[in-house]
């Protein structure tokens, strides 16, 4: 099925130094924090057609099951999207990598049987549009698998966390805000929560303000659902 490339224009986001360093650490973070592990969890049991958004530099095709048919990955930022390119042609599923950003995914409604958001709602412009976007392409009763940083338990750690957002961390760290309420989110789009955990990561050594996280499946609801939907609590 053929992907429509209308929308967005291709540098719709622009964050040249902050790809550079991402690009260089998130490997050693997948190696040393665990991030790898839980992108091959994140990831198992997937078939037919994904969308991921916000794929970065790929490095989640390598955990694509084989029962994947087709994966097309979302990404904004023009040199993120280059080594997207080069790890999908290495990539053991076929992966078509196209410029997009989540708030407007350039692909036909009811068009994926899975979607997958990966450390991305944190950083999108608006996360209730992109979670209507993810409702909009997913097949009625398509899943949702998401891999996400978000607002600590903890009175301490998330008042900092909302002092950074205010402040220099999105400047810094490439819009990334910290305290999001994920799960929230995500049930007010419209997805039925099908489970989750949360994690802490690294799970060992300091607490940083990305720290607490949680992976999770939603689905979209078939017509015989029922409403209205559980709260996240």
């Amino acid at each position: 099925m053929p992907v429509r490339r209308r929308t967005p224009p291709r540098d719709a986001v622009h964050h040249p130094l902050f790809a550079r360093c991402y690009a260089r650490l998130c490997p050693l973070a997948d190696e040393r924090a665990g991030l790898g592990e839980l992108r091959a969890e994140l990831l198992a049991g997937l078939s037919g057609r994904v969308i991921e958004i916000g794929a970065g530099s790929g490095l989640n095709f390598p955990h694509y099951p084989e029962t994947v048919s087709e994966v097309v990955a979302i990404e904004p930022e023009r040199h993120l999207r280059r080594l997207a390119t080069r790890a999908g042609l290495r990539a053991g599923v076929p992966v078509d990598v196209v410029p997009g950003v989540a708030e407007a995914l350039p692909v036909k409604s009811e068009a994926f049987d899975a979607a997958v958001a990966c450390l991305v709602l944190c950083s999108v412009r608006d996360v209730r549009r992109a979670l209507a976007e993810l409702l909009r392409v997913l097949r009625p009763g398509g899943e949702l698998r998401f891999l996400e940083h978000g607002r600590a338990d903890g009175r301490v750690l998330a008042t900092a966390q909302r002092a950074l957002d205010r402040t220099v961390w999105p400047l810094v760290f490439g819009g990334c805000h910290t305290a999001r309420e994920v799960r929230s989110e995500i049930v007010a789009a419209g997805f039925e929560p099908v489970g989750h955990r949360g994690l802490r990561v690294p799970d060992r050594g300091p607490t940083l303000p990305t720290s607490p996280c949680v992976l999770g499946t939603a689905r979209r609801p078939s017509p015989d659902s029922p409403r209205p939907f559980p709260s996240a609590g």
